[in-house]
């Protein structure tokens, strides 16, 4: 009797244990990390975890709210730590709740500052990831980037007109805009990019120094912003500029991390701090008595797929885009300065395929909702790329290389080509730079180098410069 007791009892205990482990395969996922990536465009969050994790979600409008039921997953200590990493300045969010709503259900409360259209979906294992249940908060009115760019204009322009009447010692007026550019803020921008300048009476202080009277340059008219020589008289009533428009576009981001230096250093990190210098001197430097104004695809620190680089481009019309890198090879041999264009018949090299296959693949790491209504930002622009741009593009990038070598080496002398998903706008000469090989210990030394950052900025600049000194931007027409 005892004997059938005690294996009664041992296959009771055995049948727990079993009900136990089905239920811990149902509900066991651990949370391994969450992470929060606010901006401007849209705002990320992500929860990583071990295993596969379901999630309803609903949005509320008064007040602004996303609710999120997760399921397979109890309240564990790692989703806690998503209310301690929002940061008060985030754009979109307002605040993080988190509570155990039923059994084996966490709801997730995510308090917005603004209307959002929320992307809720899961990333399958990929590098350094495993599952991912991914929130995108994306603002139901974003800025206009176009409107951004000709706000910062005007700003400039009014700054540099009071700091000129300062100077002179008078009281700085505002100076009015026309009435009809007031009905209409994009106004002319849109049609060629015009607008009346101000009637400064002195120039603005110049911020880099003027490129060489090279040959180059010295056919480009180039010269900072308030050149004296360059500025618009007094009385420049009826005179018009045109706004030239660079496309920068530091690589990965956010999920995506982009290539790791053996000491650590990641290439979305330095490529924002290089196209941030670029930037600088860009929006400080005139063409032909035209100021240019750099737009970049990303200013921090977040994940942006590559076509909607390409779209962001576009719609602010860019006349250039210019795609920044720092990738890795296997060994860490390989060293120097490269510049990329578009092919539409194979890769000029092994290398360059591979470096092309390896850059596309960056929508994978940073994690693309392919089921969004917004997956034709994956449909392919090749067919539409013309001859015309890659010829132009090949010119720059030309041009580019002419300036770098003078700063470093260069892995190739001359452009290559492969099929870079992030260069496929049919209507923009493009150019993907890779700053250096992050792979190799001494030149992930310099791009940590605040002095090579500047110095490869003014290269790239100079380069853009002479570019343009040979193919002059053209007026567009104006499209409603």
């Amino acid at each position: 009797m005892s004997g059938t007791l005690n294996r009664r009892t041992l296959l009771q205990t055995g049948s727990l244990v079993l009900l136990l482990g089905a239920q811990q395969i149902a509900r066991g996922a651990s949370v391994l990390a969450v992470r929060i990536w606010p901006a401007e465009d849209y705002t990320r969050v992500t929860i990583e975890s071990d295993a596969l994790l379901q999630a309803r979600h609903q949005f509320v409008n008064e007040p602004p709210r996303l609710a999120v039921d997760i399921e397979g997953m109890d309240l564990l200590p790692g989703l806690r730590e998503l209310v301690g990493k929002l940061k008060s300045d985030d754009p979109n969010i307002a605040g993080i709740r988190v509570a155990q709503n039923a059994p084996n259900v966490v709801r997730l409360v995510i308090d917005l500052k603004k209307p959002i259209k929320p992307q809720v979906f899961s990333l399958q294992p990929v590098a350094a990831y495993q599952h991912r249940l991914v929130f995108d908060l994306y603002p139901a009115a974003p800025p206009d980037p176009l409107d951004q760019l000709i706000a910062q204009r005007m700003k400039d322009l009014d700054e540099a007109s009071e700091r000129a009447a300062r100077l002179l010692g008078l009281e700085a007026e505002k100076v009015t805009r026309p009435a009809n550019q007031q009905e209409d803020p994009l106004g002319a921008l849109i049609a060629g990019r015009e607008r009346p300048s101000r009637p400064d009476t002195a120039p603005d202080t110049p911020t880099v120094k003027p490129p060489p009277k090279d040959e180059d340059t010295a056919v480009a008219g180039a010269e900072p912003k308030g050149s004296p020589s360059k500025q618009p008289p007094a009385s420049g009533k009826g005179k018009t500029e045109r706004l030239i428009i660079i496309a920068l576009d530091p690589g990965h981001g956010g999920e995506d991390p982009g290539a790791i230096g053996p000491n650590g250093t990641h290439e979305k990190k330095v490529v924002l701090q290089i196209a941030q210098k670029l930037r600088d001197r860009i929006n400080d430097t005139r063409v032909n008595g035209n100021p240019m104004r750099a737009y970049m695809t990303r200013d921090k620190d977040f994940f942006v797929p590559l076509q909607v680089r390409v779209q962001k481009a576009q719609r602010v019309q860019a006349d250039l885009f210019i795609s920044l890198h720092a990738d890795a090879f296997m060994t860490p041999k390989p060293q120097g300065a490269s510049v990329f264009a578009l092919s539409t018949r194979g890769a000029s090299s092994a290398a360059a395929r591979w470096m092309a296959d390896k850059e596309n693949a960056a929508d994978l790491v940073g994690g693309l909702n392919t089921k969004s209504a917004d997956a034709h930002v994956r449909r392919a622009l090749l067919d539409m790329s013309t001859t015309a741009q890659i010829n132009d593009s090949l010119k720059l990038g030309t041009a580019m290389l002419g300036h770098v070598k003078k700063i470093g080496k260069l892995h190739k002398p001359n452009v290559e080509q492969a099929n870079f998903a992030v260069l496929r706008a049919p209507d923009i000469p493009s150019v993907l730079v890779e700053t250096a090989f992050i792979s190799n210990p001494d030149e992930e030394r310099r791009l940590n180098d605040p002095k090579y950052q500047d110095d490869l900025a003014e290269a790239l600049l100079r380069g853009i410069v002479a570019y343009f000194g040979k193919n002059p931007p053209l007026a567009r027409n104006r499209q409603i």
